[in-house]
């Protein structure tokens, strides 16, 4: 078995169980997406505007979901669209870098500064994880 990033999981009796980590690597993600509807919505008027905020939350979270490692201890394992760790590494970085990019342009550049502070200190918390995909 994979060496899983010990951030996310511990063994207990049973098997694997999540710990607080997953939880908090879930706020993270929804916290991007809700930067993505920030963004969106002033960008047209009546019912476009509704479009581009949910498009942009649904886009992003279908991608998010979509692009995965393979056996990835932080997700399910499955894998509907397989990709290398490196890549993955790359395209969590681009939504994250995204999402902090969103709220700036939004008008919102102490959150955007926030939330991009936020990512690095969880990466910079995640070297394990790091290490993981980037051996994938």
């Amino acid at each position: 078995m994979d060496r899983i990033p010990r951030t996310l999981y511990r063994l207990t009796d049973t098997g694997w169980e999540a710990i607080q980590g997953y939880r908090e690597n879930m706020r993270m993600v929804i916290e991007q997406l809700l930067a993505f509807g920030y963004w969106g919505w002033p960008q047209h008027e009546g019912v476009w505007r509704y479009v581009w905020a949910a498009g942009l939350v649904v886009a992003a979270a279908v991608t998010w979901g979509t692009f995965a490692v393979p056996g990835d201890p932080s997700r399910s394992g499955r894998a509907p669209v397989p990709v290398p760790g490196p890549l993955r590494l790359l395209l969590e970085l681009a939504f994250f870098a995204a999402g902090a990019w969103a709220f700036y342009a939004a008008g919102q550049p102490a959150w955007g500064i926030i939330l991009g502070a936020a990512t690095l200190v969880h990466y910079g918390l995640s070297y394990d994880r790091i290490r993981w995909l980037l051996g994938r």
